[in-house]
This record gives C-alpha cells, sequence and structure tokens, in this order.
C-alpha cells in the first residue's frame, strides 16, 4: 500500500470515530427516552434520595432562584431551555442525574460529599 492510500484511510477511520462519537454525545443529550422510562420506575430509595436532593435545593419549590440557578432540583435555568414547568423541571433533572450520576441515589452521595450536586 502506497503512503497516500495509507494516509487516506487513516483520515477515513478517523473521521468515522469523530462522527460516531459526537452521535453518541447527541444521543446521550438529546434522547430522553431511557430517563423518562428510568425515572418512571424509580425505586423507593430513589424517590427518597431525588426528594432529599429537592428539599435540600430549594424546599420543593417550583420557582425557587439562585442565581442562574432555577427551580425545584436549581439547574442552571439554561438546561430548561426557557421552559420552566414542573413537568419539564423534572424530567431536565432526571435526564441531568442520569447522565452524570447514573441514578439520584449517586447523586445523594455526591451531595452528601460537595454539599451540591
Amino acid at each position: 500500500m502506497s503512503k497516500n492510500v495509507k494516509s487516506t484511510f487513516v483520515k477515513i477511520l478517523a473521521a468515522l470515530a469523530l462522527a460516531f462519537a459526537c452521535v453518541t454525545v447527541v444521543q446521550a443529550f438529546s434522547s430522553n427516552s431511557t430517563q423518562t422510562v428510568q425515572a418512571a420506575k424509580l425505586s423507593k430509595k430513589e424517590r427518597a434520595a431525588k426528594r432529599w436532593i429537592a428539599m435540600r435545593e430549594s424546599g420543593g419549590n417550583y420557582t425557587a432562584r439562585n442565581g442562574s440557578c432555577y427551580g425545584k432540583y436549581q439547574l442552571s435555568i439554561g438546561y430548561l431551555h426557557g421552559n420552566l414547568s414542573p413537568k419539564n423541571q423534572e424530567r431536565t433533572a432526571d435526564r441531568y442525574v442520569y447522565i452524570r450520576y447514573g441514578s439520584w441515589v449517586n447523586a445523594k452521595r455526591f451531595w452528601l460529599a460537595h454539599n451540591r450536586y
């Protein structure tokens, strides 16, 4: 194989790998089907951890404000994309927690160690 063919082949492989990585990241942040299903089936421990965090963050208040954070879970207002409804706050908080921590129990564990999640 000539150097030009090898170089082109390597570039194509690199481009494919980059494209796959981008698609994976976009799916993780835009697809809420998995997170929504998981949120709908929260165990008793998960529900308790979620409630615990909400009480520490806002006292359970969907309209609580603290700087650039808003709502029951004190999410960065940018995460809510202009939709401040309770339903969107719940959906966005679940998505955030499952992507970042894997579970509400893990998010609570992090909160206890760092006074934030």
